[in-house]
């Protein structure tokens, strides 16, 4: 019995290890496999995900020969009347490689579905997909490729108070627009088929990823509006005129009616768009006082120019006059 054991010991041993995963066809068939149309209303399985996500545990190549399959994967379901659940399964799957992935995997992907600045070619341009038949997967195609997009240009940030502390002000305004667009994308979401999840599972499971970046978005805005409120003093007007539009984005996008009143992730926290709304007011009159400050710093230096301007002028003694303003140019008598 224990020659048996360690026999089979041997044996797995000597066996040559699978190989992983790197070719453009490895990437291509893995794809398929994860994105058939059929089931199509079955988000892709946990074993195909797992072995997308293999690709990010080898050579940058392999990951670069996935994040390519993804995007001739998407094109071919956007053409001609379109494949909704084939798309949607790419847009869920790329969500949860972006999330979950090896950093490889993430940074190829991110440089494969961003907008090339020579070619201009977007793989997420899929405002225009068809809505065939399959209407409700279809929109939540053009939904989560939006959606998406915003995720790719959000930072690499954190909530923690020591990483937002060391950011400079325009930084952390930035920061404060690009997740306050993420959690304003969510409440623009279409209406879900139906209130239980088992007739459309795709979509559902593309619900819980819009409802997942709607709350890491809420917790990023509450922390930059929470460290922002402590530094309000040290902004210039520039800064704080820019963090008061942005401010107001926030409160309009909550003001407004939402698309889908009835679901949770239809708009921000109470709380955080209250204190929004608070921040908003103190940075106001911060823009105040530095639009008062910067125009006494104006006419200062202004008169002190000019007081430097010594024109002669011919009076019967000959005095000098200093001018309290530069559009004299000749010589003014003093005295008549």
């Amino acid at each position: 019995m224990g020659g048996l054991k360690l026999r089979r010991l041997a044996s797995s041993l000597l066996s040559p290890c699978p190989a992983s995963p790197g070719s453009a066809a490895d990437a291509l068939h893995a794809v398929a496999r994860a994105t058939a149309h059929h089931p199509s209303t079955a988000p892709p399985s946990a074993h195909h995900m797992d072995a997308l996500l293999a690709f990010g545990h080898g050579s940058r190549l392999s990951a670069a020969a996935l994040a390519a399959a993804f995007v001739d994967r998407l094109r071919a379901a956007a053409s001609g009347h379109g494949d909704a659940p084939v798309a949607l399964k790419c847009l869920v799957a790329l969500r949860v490689l972006l999330a979950r992935g090896a950093f490889i995997l993430r940074d190829q992907l991110v440089a494969a579905l961003t907008r090339h600045p020579a070619s201009g070619r977007n793989p997420l341009a899929l405002a225009a997909f068809p809505l065939g038949r399959s209407f409700a997967a279809a929109s939540w195609v053009r939904f989560s490729a939006l959606l998406l997009e915003l995720v790719l240009l959000l930072p690499d940030a954190s909530a923690d108070a020591e990483y937002l502390s060391a950011l400079a002000n325009p930084h952390l305004i930035a920061e404060l627009a690009a997740f306050a667009a993420v959690a304003d994308a969510v409440r623009h979401a279409p209406q879900p088929p139906s209130s239980a999840p088992q007739p459309n599972a795709l979509v559902w499971e593309a619900v819980r990823l819009a409802d997942e970046d709607r709350v890491a978005a809420e917790r990023h805005v509450a922390a930059r509006v929470q460290e922002m409120g402590e530094r309000l003093d040290t902004l210039s007007l520039a800064d704080a005129v820019e963090l008061v539009c942005v401010l107001r984005r926030v409160e309009d996008g909550a003001a407004s009616a939402p698309s889908t009143p009835e679901w949770k992730w239809a708009g921000l926290d109470e709380d955080v768009v209250r204190a929004t709304r608070r921040l908003r007011e103190r940075a106001e009159e911060v823009v105040l006082r530095r639009t008062v400050e910067e125009r006494r710093l104006v006419r200062r230096d202004f008169g002190s120019a000019s007081a430097r301007l010594l024109l002669p002028l011919r009076a019967g003694r000959g005095d000098d006059v200093r001018l309290g303003s530069t559009r004299w140019a000749g010589a003014i008598s003093a005295c008549r």
